[in-house]
């Protein structure tokens, strides 16, 4: 199955979404732009996103800064814009893994 590709304002889990092949970038305020493979976060993370208040109740996950430490190692940044800084010191391109 195709792979497509969303641009959002935040990092999302939605359940709409699984079973899509939805590959996600989103920018951050600070201009790092992160990638991630939708499904794979969901299916490694299902039974956390499952038992979140907010999911049960939305049906989707959010945040609109980074994204959530316990999944990390399946993302990427895959730009960092001019001037991006975390913790006072500039980035580069990176995989958490």
């Amino acid at each position: 199955m195709k792979n497509s590709k969303l641009t959002t304002k935040r990092f999302v889990i939605r359940k709409s979404l699984i079973g899509e092949n939805v590959i996600i970038t989103f920018t951050n305020s600070k201009n790092i732009t992160y990638t991630y493979d939708h499904d794979e976060i969901y299916s490694t993370y299902q039974e956390k996103f499952e038992n979140m208040k907010c999911f049960q109740e939305y049906k989707s996950y959010t945040n609109s800064n980074i994204v959530p430490k316990f999944c990390r190692e399946l993302s990427k940044i895959t730009e960092v814009k001019h001037n991006a800084v975390v913790g006072g010191m500039p980035v580069q391109e990176k995989s958490f893994a």
